[in-house]
């Protein structure tokens, strides 16, 4: 599971020009789900989300979303298993399937909401347009696997 987490000031999503979800100061998260990813990946995106310490206090890095009383907005992209090795059209065969991909982010979504925060999200397989913007900007790429958080390669 990929995901690409934004510090943001405020968020949102739309689909045909309705806003579907949206946030104010929070965490932007755009997740690709790969073949052969499972629950405790979600779980662990989740989980490695929550705590994660992004936002200022005495450091630059010190409190989590949940400690500043921030909200997530969970937005689905499967372009991000995109392969861009060969040619220059991006290959998908690593995305997973929707009945695979869509219960996976519904789940990342799910445990954040059980943990207590504000979630909001996009909408599964709808063309989106997302607005943002950016606090920093502070942009991440966790990439788990097997339960696991993985170094950058």
């Amino acid at each position: 599971m990929i995901t690409v987490v934004q510090r943001v000031r405020d968020a949102r999503v739309l689909v045909d020009g309705e806003v579907v979800g949206g946030i104010q100061r929070g965490l932007l998260l755009f997740v690709g789900v790969e073949q052969g990813d499972g629950e405790t990946d979600a779980d662990e995106t989740a989980r490695k989300v929550r705590d994660l310490r992004v936002f200022p206090d005495r450091k630059p890095t010190d409190l989590s979303v949940a400690d500043i009383g921030g909200s997530v907005l969970v937005v689905s992209q499967f372009t991000l298993a995109g392969e861009l090795r060969h040619g220059n059209r991006p290959d998908f065969t690593a995305a997973a399937a929707p009945a695979l991909a869509e219960p996976l982010y519904e789940r990342v979504a799910e445990q954040l909401r059980a943990d207590g925060l504000h979630v909001a999200t996009g909408r599964f397989g709808a063309s989106m347009a997302v607005e943002l913007t950016n606090d920093g900007p502070m942009t991440l790429l966790l990439t788990v696997r097997n339960g696991k958080a993985q170094p950058r390669a």
